[in-house]
C-alpha cells in the first residue's frame, strides 16, 4: 500500500520540525557555550585598556579600578549608591582614587 501524498507531506513537514527543533537547539547551546567563554575571557578586565581590575569595597559598594590605566568602572546600581553618599563620604571616596 502506497502512502498518499498529503501522508508524504505531513511526514516530511514532522520531519522538517524535529530536524529544524535539533538545530535550534544546537545553536542555542553553542551561544550558550560562546556567551561563557567571552565572559571568562573578559571578567575583571578593563573595558578602556584591557589589563587586570581590582575591586575596591567603600562603604558597600564594589568599585573596580584598573591597574594600568587606572580607569574606575562601576556595576549596575552602584552609581545609583554613589550618588547617595554624603559630601563628606563622597570627598573621602574620591580620595582613595586620587593618584
Amino acid at each position: 500500500m502506497k502512502p498518499s501524498e498529503l501522508e508524504e507531506e505531513y511526514m516530511a513537514r514532522k520531519e522538517f520540525e524535529r530536524l529544524k527543533k535539533l538545530e535550534e537547539e544546537k545553536q542555542k547551546k553553542m551561544l550558550e557555550t560562546e556567551k561563557q567563554k567571552l565572559k571568562e575571557l573578559h571578567y575583571m578586565k578593563c573595558p578602556k585598556c584591557g589589563m587586570n581590575l581590582v575591586e575596591i569595597d567603600y562603604k558597600n559598594i564594589k568599585i573596580d579600578k584598573c591597574t594600568e590605566c587606572e580607569g574606575v568602572w562601576l556595576d549596575a546600581g552602584e552609581l545609583e549608591q554613589v550618588s547617595k553618599l554624603e559630601k563628606g563620604a563622597l570627598d573621602k571616596l574620591f580620595g582613595v582614587f586620587k593618584r
